[in-house]
């Protein structure tokens, strides 16, 4: 529907209603195309008054449709009016209508009114991720940073997620500012991107770099960069973080990955616990493996290609004298099929241990069993990120281990450019995560932006130094 572009009047709305094919939705479908195309508030206001006059009240969807209308086009004392007639009507709101208010008050000179709001929010559910960013760009706006900071910390202690797109937000606002408790805050902030191995896009990065030469007195200076295979920075000489897990680490990471993710409440759900038993029976017999490799996953990498050839590309390229490969497969690559052909198997076998499992297992538990079992050097290769288990390693140091083993352990395959072969992305010897030594920071950046975490990490580096 096309909606009218001035207000009209009740017979109007009817004529209009009754050429319409679902009258019930009518409403509904006419506040959305009105949303669509930016109609002038008056006109959706007569239609509610049309709506109110037939029906003696107006339905809460159509109420909070409206508010969107209103939020879009920055009609303040409207969105105001709005609450005003929805907390008389509804004595609690859902989320939809409270992040509406609260974006719409935020983005106007009477910001803090969104504040009681969101306190309101809190009563009866975790305020949405919007709804918190809001408020926090408002407070930053008017530079009123330290409730901008209170209602990050409280977001995060709820268990809310940040955009990156808010935390750069931190920066920029920060810009030329003075004072050690602000300093303190933003370097929380890398050190929240650190602990969760979050990587900033290039315009991120920059207003990292530019708040830090923007600090009054400060003397830091950035410069891009690529570290050394080594390790070390080529701007500042420093050595970055080795990825290495001490013994006592290690020890206590494989410990617990065993108990908590292998033998765990999550693993038995896809896999059966003989078919598992099997396997550590399997890979007992046979440790240590120098590299253990996720069939299926890789098999997927050039979907033009045939999956076995994929595959044995793989196993081809990792198989050097004396590594001992161990391939987890699937029951079906034994039966000849197009994508699975019985030679290019056999020869394949030659090469590697293979470990065929049933058609519905979870290969994760499999893999990070059999590489943590065959000890420190033992890498192993898939595309995935292997995110399940955060959940499991409920304790942030444990969660802190295994990422920091994952990204020394992990050596990420992708098709060449032209897609002819496969490119290896050796496990790296140092951190890649953003880090500090107090006078210096050397913070891992990404060119484009993603909303996915990554496995794959950047070879980019912003290194950042205190000239004092």
């Amino acid at each position: 529907v096309q909606p009218p572009e001035k207000p009209l009047q009740a017979e109007e709305w009817n004529r209009l209603r009754e050429n319409f094919k679902s009258a019930e939705i009518f409403e509904e479908v006419m506040l959305n195309s009105m949303i669509r195309c930016k109609t002038p508030i008056d006109v959706a206001k007569s239609l509610l008054t049309h709506v109110a006059e037939c029906n003696g009240d107006i339905a809460y969807r159509t109420l909070v449709k409206y508010l969107a209308l209103c939020v879009q086009q920055g009609q303040v004392s409207e969105i105001l009016d709005m609450y005003d007639i929805l907390k008389g009507r509804f004595k609690i709101l859902e989320s939809g209508a409270y992040s509406l208010l609260i974006r719409g008050l935020s983005n106007s000179d009477q910001w803090r009114m969104a504040l009681p709001i969101l306190e309101e929010a809190k009563q009866i559910m975790i305020p949405s991720r919007t709804s918190y960013e809001s408020c926090i760009k408002a407070a930053s706006r008017h530079q009123e940073t330290k409730l901008a900071f209170e209602l990050y910390r409280e977001m995060l202690a709820k268990g809310v997620v940040p955009t990156l797109d808010v935390l750069q937000s931190f920066f920029d606002f920060s810009r030329g500012m003075k004072g050690a408790e602000l300093q303190e805050e933003l370097f929380g902030i890398l050190l929240y991107l650190r602990e969760n191995q979050i990587y900033p896009h290039k315009t991120f990065m920059r207003s990292i770099k530019l708040w830090f030469e923007s600090i009054p007195g400060g003397n830091w200076r950035g410069h891009l960069t690529s570290i050394k295979d080594s390790g070390q920075c080529p701007v500042c000489n420093h050595q970055l973080e080795d990825s290495d897990l001490t013994e006592e680490e290690y020890n206590n990471l494989s410990e617990r990955i065993i108990r908590d993710v292998i033998h765990g409440a999550d693993t038995f759900r896809k896999t059966s616990p003989q078919e598992f038993e099997a396997f550590q029976t399997f890979v007992e017999k046979r440790l240590p493996f120098d590299i253990v490799i996720d069939g299926l996953n890789v098999s997927h990498i050039k979907p033009k290609k045939m999956q076995c050839e994929n595959l044995f590309d793989a196993v081809n390229s990792l198989a050097k004298e004396n590594v001992r490969l161990l391939v987890l497969g699937r029951k079906h690559m034994l039966m000849n099929s197009a994508n699975w052909k019985r030679e290019i198997m056999k020869e394949m076998q030659n090469k590697a241990h293979f470990f065929f499992a049933e058609n519905i297992s979870e290969d994760d538990p499999f893999l990070l069993y059999a590489t943590l079992r065959s000890g420190k050097h033992c890498k192993f290769v898939t595309r995935d990120f292997l995110r399940d288990h955060k959940a499991c390693l409920s304790n942030t140091l444990t969660r802190h281990l295994f990422r920091k083993w994952q990204r020394g352990h992990q050596i990420v395959v992708s098709p060449s450019v032209e897609g002819r072969h496969l490119n290896f992305l050796p496990a790296f010897r140092y951190d890649c995560v953003v880090q500090t030594t107090g006078d210096t920071w050397h913070i891992p950046y990404k060119d484009v932006f993603e909303e996915k975490y990554s496995f794959q990490v950047p070879r980019k580096w912003l290194c950042i130094q205190q000239k004092l």
